[in-house]
């Protein structure tokens, strides 16, 4: 029987696409495809989703937004500082994700195919960026970040990284409940926040001049 529209949403779609990869070993080759699978006409597709590559982008961007809901939702969160607060987005992103795992270690092509990972992540990044540009602010006034002409708008792009870093190190984690990846983040972001918090990057720009110069 075909489902109505009017019972269907995104995460249903999400969900029934996940399914299918996940039951055929391979992306759906058409919204058709997809919507055989879901017993749902294709014209029912659209009203939520102009593509297959739509609904990619919107499973990132949807463990983003769960995730960040979470976090707010949380009475403590609030009273965390900037680091404290990437701390506990990391641990929960990842815990998100864990929950379709298997999803995600067939997406690994993302590290591979730049054109893939463009398209599948675009909208995550996006809204990555919003989020740490707010954290960054945050560390500003609280003075955990120290605020560099011409360099602190590339913090965000680090974080970025950061964030693919700790994506890929997961993926490929075999250890015990992950334990390598939690130990990974603590690590990264510690790092992180002493490189733009503390006089060691002003340190290594001072001798980055210096070899420049006599040269």
């Amino acid at each position: 029987m075909t489902q109505n529209c009017q019972y269907m949403d995104k995460q249903q779609i999400r969900n029934a696409y996940k399914m299918y990869l996940l039951e055929n070993g391979k992306e759906p080759v058409s919204v058709y495809m997809l919507c055989k699978s879901m017993d749902m006409p294709e014209s029912d597709f659209y009203g939520f989703y102009s593509s297959l590559e739509a609904v990619e982008r919107d499973i990132w961007l949807a463990v983003f937004e769960d995730t960040l809901q979470q976090l707010q939702a949380d009475e403590t969160y609030p009273q965390y500082n900037a680091q404290e607060k990437l701390l506990s987005f990391y641990f929960l992103w990842v815990s998100k994700l864990r929950e379709d795992r298997s999803y995600f270690l067939l997406q690994r092509d993302i590290f591979t195919v730049p054109l893939i990972y463009r398209n599948k992540l675009s909208a995550f990044k996006t809204a990555f960026y919003d989020y740490i540009s707010g954290l960054v602010k945050e560390g500003y006034v609280s003075t955990e970040i120290k605020e560099r002409k011409y360099i602190s708008d590339q913090y965000v792009h680090g974080f970025w990284v950061q964030a693919l870093f700790v994506l890929k190190y997961w993926l490929e984690d075999t250890s015990d409940n992950f334990e390598l990846t939690d130990a990974a983040i603590e690590k990264a972001v510690n790092l992180s926040f002493q490189l733009i918090g503390s006089n060691t990057f002003d340190s290594l720009l001072d001798f980055g001049k210096f070899i420049f110069m006599k040269k």
